[in-house]
């Protein structure tokens, strides 16, 4: 992964990329990294032309000539410089690190292939997890479903959901309606508004997950999937920063949780954690009822969920 001179200011800054260093001009380097970089403009160029103001919630206004978006409202919508983006679609030699590829994708609202085009355009490896993910295995698939209405999920150990059942996928919001990039334990706590109201004790839950992923990412401090999500919450949560800069520190608990769910009320269910792999790998995450009310509210979620 390439790195930029941008990445060494603070993380939640507002504008997580400005002007470059240096740019040389197109064409000076070698060939095979300037038809890149040129297949990369034209792509990026390709997609603002076809993305309306409407599509993004920017005015269309009364004097636009321009396709789709203009230069500088995709650099608005990415935070990034305005003339650094215009040497990005020159095809410049700049280099770009994947919170701005990622920046790019949502601005851009690319799908999961145009997105996976982006990044190997840029030569950079996607930290978001995959769609289709080889970490679980058929056999797990089953399993998931075998185990309803008990909710469950593999996770890996920095609480991306990789696969879930219909139970766990309805609990606390609907998961299918989230995008596979931002199906984060994490992030979803402090930034999904449905997933927050479903948790009984937020303020005690978010202290302890910024702690957890604190203690575990000391694992994982050079990992560019750990420093992008660490970004992503920095950024898109004040509350996250303010817990954040507590340092607090805790291992893995083993308790019981309480969810509000908003079609069958309250669940109170005891967490277990199945680990498939190494220690700190992915996981089985279950849920089991602590009670038969629990029980029966599960049961009733599952065939909502199955009617979805």
């Amino acid at each position: 992964m390439t790195t930029t001179a941008q990445e060494t200011t603070p993380v939640h800054a507002t504008a997580r990329e400005t002007m470059p260093v240096r740019a040389t001009p197109a064409g000076h380097e070698g060939s095979a990294s300037a038809v890149r970089r040129h297949e990369l403009a034209a792509f990026l160029r390709h997609r603002r032309e076809h993305v309306t103001p409407e599509q993004v919630g920017l005015p269309r206004g009364l004097r636009r000539r321009t396709p789709g978006l203009r230069r500088e409202e995709v650099a608005q919508l990415s935070s990034v410089g305005v003339t650094w983006y215009t040497w990005l679609e020159q095809a410049r030699n700049i280099q770009v690190s994947v919170q701005v590829l990622d920046s790019l994708a949502r601005a851009l609202l690319l799908d999961s292939s145009e997105r996976a085009h982006l990044f190997n355009l840029a030569g950079a490896v996607d930290p978001a997890p995959s769609g289709s993910c080889s970490a679980v295995t058929p056999a797990q698939h089953i399993l998931l479903k075998q185990l309803e209405p008990l909710p469950a999920c593999v996770q890996n150990s920095r609480y991306d959901i990789l696969a879930y059942n219909r139970t766990y996928g309805r609990m606390l919001c609907d998961l299918d309606a989230i995008p596979v990039e931002d199906r984060n334990c994490i992030l979803l706590a402090y930034t999904h508004p449905q997933w927050r109201t479903s948790l009984t004790n937020r303020e005690e839950v978010l202290r302890l997950m910024a702690a957890k992923l604190r203690a575990t990412m000391a694992e994982h401090l050079a990992e560019p999937a750990w420093k992008f999500l660490l970004n992503r919450l920095l950024t898109e949560s004040e509350e996250f920063v303010e817990i954040w800069e507590r340092h607090e520190v805790v291992g893995p608990r083993v308790k019981r949780k309480q969810f509000c769910n908003s079609q069958v009320g309250l669940l109170t269910l005891d967490h277990t954690d199945l680990w498939l792999g190494p220690r700190n790998g992915p996981r089985l995450v279950t849920y089991a009822p602590a009670d038969d009310e629990t029980r029966a509210r599960l049961e009733r979620l599952q065939a909502l969920a199955a009617l979805a």
